[in-house]
């Protein structure tokens, strides 16, 4: 593929044709980022804090209009010090490879990052959030970008899950995608590897007894359990975690949005910690 590493070359691009372009354009298949093993990001301030948290650069595209801009040159010579692929595109290559009329001015491709379970360390009153084949890639997004603003350490997507480097998932995210670690396995491996986790396993569920609100969340560490957005989690996974907890409603709705739902779970699991003075934010 085009887009690997091509010792730090600057290259301006106009071509809609160009093999590099069309490289890019074909990360919005999953089968073709499985494949290369990356993934495309917008914006600046995504791809500087992807750097700054040492992410592997492979493509920076950015846009004729960014000429001069000072960010965007100094991130070009951080994308050429990594030995990263440089290309000045105009606006039509822009709106092609993002797929937006009025797109970002820089896109970065890069490396993606799967975390292997042997490296899980749950500790204290940490709290992971493991996802069953979710479908959606802006409920995905949404909950990581949740997930990272509570702190959340990492996320276990089990089973046949919508990929989190989708360009939609990636978008949703606002750049959380490159904050918390990424686990995947099967159900059967889940299931598995619970056997050998000591901390709570708390699992939403329609046909669960227990008001969310009144468990014990100093209790941890804790794996918060959500599943598929049409069938929630499957006898066999409920059955696995130490409580069902359920959300209460009173109104005509009989179910919440997925990430909606992920976020009332995991702001109550870890309202204890969080506080609006940053000085006395507990991890």
């Amino acid at each position: 593929m085009t887009t690997q590493r091509q010792h730090g070359q600057v290259k301006e691009i106009t071509s809609l044709a160009n093999p590099i372009i069309k490289d890019m354009k074909s990360l919005s298949l999953k089968k073709n980022r499985d494949r290369e093993g990356v993934f495309m990001a917008e914006g600046l301030k995504l791809i500087i804090d992807a750097l700054d948290l040492g992410w592997t650069i492979r493509t920076l595209l950015f846009s004729k209009a960014g000429l001069g801009n000072p960010l965007i040159e100094k991130t070009a010579a951080r994308t050429k010090a990594a030995g990263g692929l440089i290309i000045e595109a105009n606006q039509k290559v822009m709106e092609s490879v993002t797929r937006r009329d009025n797109p970002q001015m820089v896109v970065g491709v890069f490396e993606q990052r799967w975390h292997d379970m042997s490296t899980f360390n749950a500790k204290g009153e940490d709290v992971y959030v493991a996802l069953d084949r979710i479908r959606d890639p802006g409920n995905l997004g949404t909950i990581i970008r949740t997930a990272d603003a509570v702190g959340a350490k990492g996320l276990i997507l089990v089973g046949d899950t919508t990929d989190p480097y989708s360009l939609e998932t990636v978008r949703a995210t606002m750049g959380s995608i490159f904050a918390l670690p990424l686990f995947k396995m099967s159900a059967d491996e889940f299931l598995k590897w619970r056997t050998g986790f000591h901390g709570q396993i708390i699992g939403t569920h329609l046909k669960g007894s227990v008001d969310y609100r009144t468990i014990d969340y100093k209790k941890g560490p804790i794996i918060l359990f959500m599943g598929n957005e049409q069938q929630g989690l499957p006898d066999n996974l409920a059955d696995s975690c130490d409580q069902l907890a359920r959300i209460p409603q009173a109104g005509r709705a009989d179910s919440l949005n997925l990430a909606v739902a992920t976020g009332v779970m995991l702001y109550e699991i870890r309202r204890h910690n969080l506080t609006l003075d940053p000085r006395e934010a507990r991890s």
